[in-house]
């Protein structure tokens, strides 16, 4: 499967809240869904790598980037209504 590109990423320090767009075949046709994934870099001797947990330190950056994650799939949502 190949590697989608988000469609907007939010990042404040060392976390980022990437949304990514989908598009789903249901009953009342093609419809687009947006799902936002929270991650945290850090630096593992010469390499960079992505976790999923968050410290004490890390948690206003983490609700930052998410609530900015929520007001653009929550513009996408109401401009396609």
């Amino acid at each position: 499967m190949a590697s989608k590109t988000p469609e907007k990423t939010f990042r404040i320090g060392l976390v980022s809240a990437s949304v990514f767009v989908n598009e789903v075949d249901g009953e009342g046709g093609k419809r687009t869904l947006r799902n936002v994934n929270l991650q945290r870099r850090y630096r593992d001797g010469d390499s960079w790598k992505s976790a999923t947990s968050f410290g004490l330190a890390d948690l206003p950056a983490a609700i930052r980037v998410l609530q900015l994650a929520q007001h653009h799939v929550e513009q996408h949502e109401a401009e396609s209504s």
